[in-house]
């Protein structure tokens, strides 16, 4: 169940139209009012069919908990579908409904409003900060009984990796490592200067990792039209409009050239595989991610998680010398799919299918492994400095069994001195999973959630499991150890971070912007009237970049602040001055402040110049819409 909890000034609604699942209602259910009130905005779906009173019972416990926090006696239980792609059966959804409504009725003033009818409503937010809450409801497993409840529906079994519950027992061992190689114990560190570390540590050691609220970057997803949830589709799935394509396109780009100069060799693998074989099976018991299912052809198949399988499959067909060695493979995985957990998913930080540019190393021994981890460890906090997000902007974990840390100490700590900051360290006194050392780079965002993007691991299992063999130069068969490397981590959470980063600065006082070379427009140029057309189409000529035309019948003001809001890096104003002089007024986004922009009268050459630097060496596409602003649908 989700529900969406809005402590209101007034809620107030009024049937208009009837669907084919409406519950049969009086005239005086048609209309409803309530001042004061706290609205359940509440979308039933199929897991709570497995216990109808169970669900019941957590909403209740939920609503009631909120409505004495907000001091309200009042409480509108709202059906809306809207909260989830995967509803419950229309009868199972009402007795959900009806079931909240009667227990809540004996505390509370209660008005329900109508199922399966199109209704239009107004609600007045109070605006303070429990006003707008959510939450995601799962059941306990079915009551006894339920069996018997017309409304239940059998729910088939997730499909859990037993590297997932060990990750869920396994004890760690939690230390903060410091540039000159003392490990502290995690719990006395000082993180005085190093506040956003102490945060990422609270995140890690707790485990909590759901959210109460929605952070600041789904807001800016949406006004900044790049990407949104998809009602149609499984919750975690995302639409993306022509800019946030073309922004992912850039950075998917990027990456792959990135992999591509350090030799790796593109390649593309199923997406989805037989959940019996063998070698599959055991590695699915390694991974800790939950999977996807599907039945075809009376087979279980799974959704890839990662490229992993496809490109070892691949690895033991092949024919490996150790000249080919460090043989390297990359895929951008469009996509890979791991069931999170509901209250988990939130805008673009945690999804359920994601774009990962996955790339395995083999190596010819552990020595051979540790100095290609050092060597994609530095690749990887160049790809993110790139894109953007910078040393100071993640926070490092590194894990590893505490053999391997008491046989690598060095190295282990050049890796802190590399970032020359402290880093979280976990230890296991037993390797749970295939790998004997990972680290990520982890973004802490506006909510203190935390969230993994660049990593690289040392696999010591996967050669053995899928037979994979080089032959040496005294032409013996040896095992490979094998690299698992995602130089930027998925896709979709380099733009998470990026849009997370840019709303903190906006609260401490700066103007957010992407990266030029990611801006879907570079430069707008404003006309100051219609007879200034045609300077601006000819300036837009002489620029090498995405340049678009506001042509709209608006003011110039209104032009400008909607630039501004589109975080526009160059905007761009003529008039008859700027036609006499063959110039261009210029804003330029970079070096302003909030109401204190940086304006440069300069030549369209000088311009063109300005934005070539900015963009250079990175990839670029033209513009995803039309040029001309008059042109473009509103997607939102």
């Amino acid at each position: 169940m989700q529900l969406l909890l809005i402590h209101s000034d007034y809620i107030e609604y009024e049937v208009k139209k009837s669907t084919p699942v409406a519950e049969k209602i009086e005239e005086s259910f048609k209309k409803g009012r309530l001042e004061e009130a706290l609205t359940a905005f509440i979308a039933v779906e199929k897991v709570d069919e497995s216990n109808v009173e169970g669900a019941v019972s957590k909403a209740v416990e939920e609503i009631k908990n909120v409505a004495s926090q907000v001091r309200t006696s009042n409480i509108m239980v709202y059906p809306y579908a809207h909260l989830s792609s995967d509803l419950s059966s229309p009868k199972a959804g009402v007795a959900v409904l009806k079931g909240i409504e009667d227990a809540l009725s004996g505390e509370f003033n209660v008005k329900r409003a109508p199922f399966g009818w199109y209704k239009a409503f107004k609600i007045s937010c109070k605006g303070h900060p429990l006003s707008e809450l959510s939450r995601s409801i799962v059941p306990d497993e079915a009551a006894p009984g339920a069996g018997s409840s017309e409304c239940v529906t059998p729910v088939k079994e997730e499909v859990v990796s037993e590297a997932l519950k060990a990750e869920s027992t396994a004890r760690s061992y939690w230390h903060i490592l410091t540039p000159d190689g003392t490990l502290h114990d995690a719990e006395g560190f000082d993180f005085t200067g190093h506040e956003n570390l102490g945060k990422f540590v609270d995140y890690e050691i707790s485990k909590k990792r759901a959210v109460d609220k929605a952070p600041p970057h789904v807001e800016l997803m949406r006004r900044l039209e790049i990407a949104d949830y998809e009602p149609g589709s499984d919750s975690g799935n995302m639409r993306y409009y022509p800019k946030g394509r073309l922004i992912k396109s850039l950075l998917e780009n990027y990456v792959l050239e990135e992999t591509s100069k350090v030799g790796a060799m593109e390649v593309e693998t199923p997406l989805m595989y037989d959940m019996n074989h063998p070698t599959l099976k055991k590695y699915l018991d390694r991974f800790p991610a939950r999977q996807y299912s599907i039945e075809s052809d009376k087979r279980q198949l799974f959704l890839r998680f990662a490229a992993c399988f496809g490109q070892f499959l691949m690895n033991h067909d092949m024919t490996i010398s150790y000249r080919n060695l460090p043989l390297k493979m990359v895929e951008m995985t469009r996509y890979s799919f791991r069931k999170e957990q509901r209250g988990e998913l939130v805008g673009l930080r945690r999804l359920r299918a994601f774009t990962m540019p996955d790339m395995h190393s083999l190596c010819a021994d552990m020595e051979h492994a540790i100095s290609q981890f050092d060597e994609q460890y530095n690749m990887c906090i160049s790809v993110l400095d790139k894109i953007g997000i910078k040393v100071d902007d993640f926070e490092v974990a590194i894990r590893f069994t505490r053999d391997f840390y008491n046989e690598n100490k060095d190295f282990i700590t050049n890796l802190a001195r590399t970032v020359n900051k402290p880093v979280l360290i976990e230890m296991w006194d037993t390797r749970f999973f295939y790998f004997v050392l990972k680290f990520e780079f982890n973004f802490v965002d506006a909510l203190a959630k935390a969230s993994a993007l660049s990593t690289v691991q040392i696999d010591v299992e996967n050669a053995d499991r899928y037979e994979i063999d080089y032959v040496d130069s005294d032409g013996n068969t040896r095992r490979p150890v094998i690299l698992h490397c995602s130089p930027s981590g998925a896709i979709e959470r380099c733009i998470y971070g990026l849009l997370e980063k840019e709303a903190m600065k906006t609260e401490k006082g700066g103007v957010p912007m992407l990266p030029v070379w990611l801006s879907p427009t570079q430069v707008r140029i404003i006309p100051i009237g219609e007879k200034h057309l045609d300077y601006a189409r000819k300036v837009s000529g002489q620029l090498n970049c995405r340049v678009d035309i506001d042509d709209r019948e608006d003011t110039v003001g209104k032009k400008i602040r909607e630039a501004g809001r589109e975080w526009i890096p160059y905007v761009v104003v003529v008039g008859d001055s700027e036609m006499e002089k063959g110039t261009v007024n210029v804003t330029i986004r970079e070096d302003s402040q909030p109401n204190k922009p940086v304006k440069s009268e300069m030549t369209p050459a000088e311009l063109d110049a300005k934005v070539c630097m900015d963009i250079a060496g990175m990839p670029y596409k033209g513009l995803c819409l039309a040029k001309m602003l008059s042109q473009r649908p509103k997607f939102l």
